[in-house]
């Protein structure tokens, strides 16, 4: 058993792997896991930054955004999730199951983020502080098993990163705002983005998951951007 399975409070650990649709169908279940996934995701972006700012002193802001992106999307992220031996420990509702939630890359990074998140709070000291450096020794291992090859390729098509390199050399330093809709079931939910630059909408998207629309949004706006001879 890998050690991010390995939990002084057994129930933290149930709730990060517990998805809503598992909730649905079974109501006396408590919380399902998407505030530890929200958790998990600030973590995973704060150590893969700092991952990679120790490892890559000659890489600039734009680079290192790039890398990072790459090293905790979605694909990678269920890769992890696997890897640790999340997938068949997910606790999901019948519906999401037979739609292959064992195998759905948005499932499976979602609750790896949600564990990631869970083991944050697990590692409380004495004086009931978290700390993070437990975290950091499980994720820069996998970190590190990712090759340098695939970070590069990733990052060099991240359409997200592009369009905000775009935004801050030609309209303002401030980063382009996405807000995103959900809708649909549950276990097969639809995400509509919309990516605004100083009040104005650039593009929009859609996907199985926010990251997913998000992307495409920014995708649009690049194509947009193209028609119009600005890019």
């Amino acid at each position: 058993m890998h050690k991010i399975l390995i939990f002084k409070n057994e129930k933290l650990l149930r709730q990060a792997l517990t998805h809503r649709s598992y909730v649905n169908e079974h109501p006396g279940e408590g919380e399902h896991n998407e505030r530890l996934e929200f958790l998990g995701d600030a973590i995973l972006n704060f150590l893969s930054g700092k991952y990679l700012y120790e490892k890559h002193a000659e890489k600039g802001e734009d680079e290192l955004t790039r890398r990072r992106s790459a090293l905790v999307d979605e694909k990678q992220l269920a890769k992890f999730a696997i890897e640790v031996g999340l997938d068949f420990r997910m606790r999901l509702g019948q519906g999401a199951i037979r739609d292959g939630g064992y195998q759905n890359p948005n499932l499976l990074s979602s609750t790896f983020e949600a564990v990631i998140g869970a083991y944050y709070l697990d590692n409380k000291s004495d004086d009931n502080k978290s700390d993070i450096e437990e975290v950091r020794k499980i994720v820069e291992p996998l970190f590190n098993s990712v090759p340098e090859n695939i970070v590069v390729s990733r990052s060099n098509v991240d359409s997200k990163n592009r369009f905000q390199e775009w935004v801050q050399r030609n309209i303002t330093p401030t980063p382009p705002k996405y807000v995103t809709e959900q809708s649909g079931p549950s276990h097969a939910p639809q995400f509509i983005a919309k990516v605004w630059v100083d009040e104005k909408i650039y593009g929009e998207g859609q996907g199985r998951n926010k990251k997913e629309a998000e992307k495409d949004a920014a995708e649009d706006a690049l194509a947009k951007l193209k028609k119009k001879g600005l890019l």
